[in-house]
């Protein structure tokens, strides 16, 4: 494989994440810690990114500048992506947005469509698929595929996630051997019913407060 999974392991996630599991979390208190978290996977993804230079001036002086050399796009997964993509936003102000709509069928577990947002052709050359957990690895394998099929190659895709599991991780590295993966940490098993053990629970029912 050459992409590479990262596990973001800080004192600041480590806490954040501890919080997020509890069942006491609000409503309130779950979004914001998923976009701490999201911060953090955001500028550890971002630290390779090409730069150009510019000339500039400031108050004092002339100056060169960086600027990030990409176009990047955000895709997250609805709905539960919808809680990254507020700290990617702050992160990559000009990025383009583009919404994928899977939900897992509960008997099957297989990912279904209903609904995508992306251009006839792709408008950016990097794309941060947002996916806060990576369960089974099936709704990510299929958003990856989305994006694949749309036009960009799998290295030009970074994916973050909040946490993940073993087997769905391993499963979304065994079919896109090139993806380069962030995750805040991993948890060793599924239930029965695909979710992580002992995992966040529904995080889109937690993000909001559909329970």
């Amino acid at each position: 494989m050459s992409g590479k999974l990262t596990v973001v392991s800080h004192p600041l996630v480590n806490a954040q994440l501890s919080q997020l599991r509890q069942t006491t979390a609000s409503s309130k208190q779950f979004r914001d810690g998923i976009r701490q978290i999201s911060y953090f996977l955001g500028i550890e993804s971002s630290r390779t990114l090409d730069e150009i230079s510019f000339e500039g001036t400031t108050p004092v002086g002339p100056f060169t500048g960086k600027a990030i050399k990409p176009r990047i796009g955000l895709t997250p997964i609805l709905r539960a992506g919808l809680g990254m993509t507020e700290a990617m936003l702050d992160l990559f102000p000009t990025a383009h947005v583009y919404h994928i709509g899977l939900f897992r069928e509960k008997i099957s577990l297989q990912p279904v469509e209903y609904y995508s947002k992306l251009p006839t052709v792709p408008t950016v050359d990097l794309c941060y698929l947002l996916d806060p957990l990576v369960a089974t690895g099936g709704t990510a394998c299929a958003a990856l595929q989305m994006l694949v099929d749309w036009g960009l190659p799998v290295s030009n895709i970074k994916l973050l996630a909040v946490l993940g599991s073993e087997t769905g991780l391993q499963r979304v590295r065994a079919e896109f051997p090139d993806i380069d993966i962030w995750v805040a940490s991993v948890d060793p098993e599924l239930t029965a019913d695909g979710l992580i053990k002992p995992g966040l629970g529904d995080t889109g029912d937690r993000l909001f407060s559909t329970l």
